[in-house]
């Protein structure tokens, strides 16, 4: 299969009227939300990497329901999960007195709480079925002939690249973009391996080294918010935009109220890495949950996603006492600058602003 050529294909291929896509953000992304910035003239997406087959399905068929044009779904590429019966043990009797101040005992074992791409053959199977316009893959990549595939059956196929490393990768998977993602994005980073080294490069750093190194695409994410930043990165070589933190706040989100206070009141400096929550680095709202997993001696989590499994057991016996204190609210480095817009009106703003 030829290699992808660096061209304007991105948006004529996904029928764009701005260059901009609105971030899959599993857990949060709807397709209400995928629809209405899709219909608006960007594209939309939907975050699958959490999900089963059949809540893909129903989430693919939901957004065709409210929309023809074009949309993205996402798949997170991860190692599988190595269980380590002691290294949880030791997580969740540290995590015991936030179950209690809950009035809730933790959990006497964690689990996989959702398989990686990268084994899910059914998953490939539904996307060869329905055929979304496009498919993006975080934490990795796929076998090359997955990736072969989907491209094969029209998809138009894009990765998260932290560094040119992983770009070199991506172009030689034969995926047609990839994601310039850096250090200021909110929500997980794209890293294929969590446990080497990250050079943290700021967006507009990372997106000036990939534009001199690869012939691919780049679509630039993180810290992005208005449409001066959309046009700062065309500036720089890239074809299109990711935004995420500034589509939370849009009610077709399925953010929480809690989250969406949290959103409004934060600052960037609020915001840091952290890997308690899942077990894999993700850039989010300080909270109580984070002091106390990162406090000094405090054992390491395990392995991504089972130490998310704890997290959401502990976030979902806190809600049932309305408490608010331990839920993960992934945000970027502008999140000070979120705007509390419909999806739809909110394109249109982007889009003035960067023709402005």
């Amino acid at each position: 299969m030829p290699m992808p050529t660096p061209s304007s294909s991105l948006s004529e291929r996904l029928g764009l009227r701005i260059p901009l896509i609105q971030a899959p953000m599993a857990g949060v992304s709807t397709p209400h939300l995928a629809a209405a910035v899709s219909r608006a003239g960007a594209l939309g997406s939907l975050g699958l990497g959490a999900s089963t087959v059949a809540q893909a399905r129903q989430a693919i068929l939901d957004t065709r329901a409210l929309t023809d044009r074009p949309f993205a779904v996402n798949l997170f590429c991860h190692a599988p999960a190595r269980h380590d019966p002691a290294r949880e043990a030791a997580w969740l009797a540290h995590l015991a007195p936030l179950f209690a101040e809950v009035q809730a005992s933790p959990p006497a074992a964690l689990h996989e709480i959702y398989r990686s791409f990268v084994e899910d053959e059914a998953m490939l199977a539904l996307l060869l079925e329905l055929r979304p316009a496009a498919v993006s893959f975080h934490f990795g990549l796929p076998p090359r002939d997955w990736v072969q595939a989907l491209r094969a059956a029209g998809m138009y196929t894009l990765a998260t690249a932290t560094s040119v490393q992983e770009a070199d990768r991506i172009a030689e998977a034969g995926v047609d973009a990839l994601v310039a993602q850096g250090i200021e994005a909110g929500g997980h980073r794209g890293l294929f391996d969590p446990a080497g080294p990250d050079a943290c490069l700021p967006t507009a750093d990372l997106v000036r080294d990939l534009v001199g190194h690869t012939a691919l695409p780049i679509v630039a994410a993180g810290g992005l918010m208005r449409g001066q930043d959309i046009r700062a990165m065309l500036a720089l070589g890239a074809v299109a935009a990711q935004l995420g933190t500034a589509f939370i706040a849009c009610p077709e989100s399925a953010a929480s109220d809690s989250y969406r206070t949290a959103l409004l009141h934060a600052r960037g400096s609020d915001t840091r890495l952290t890997s308690v929550f899942s077990g894999r680095p993700a850039r989010g709202i300080a909270n109580r949950f984070m002091t106390w997993c990162e406090a000094p001696g405090s054992p390491p989590p395990p392995d991504y996603p089972i130490a998310y499994d704890a997290a959401k057991q502990l976030h979902a016996a806190a809600q049932r006492q309305g408490v608010g204190a331990h839920a993960a609210c992934w945000a970027g480095t502008s999140v000070a600058r979120t705007r509390v817009l419909p999806a739809a009106e909110l394109v249109a703003t982007l889009a003035a602003e960067l023709n402005a």
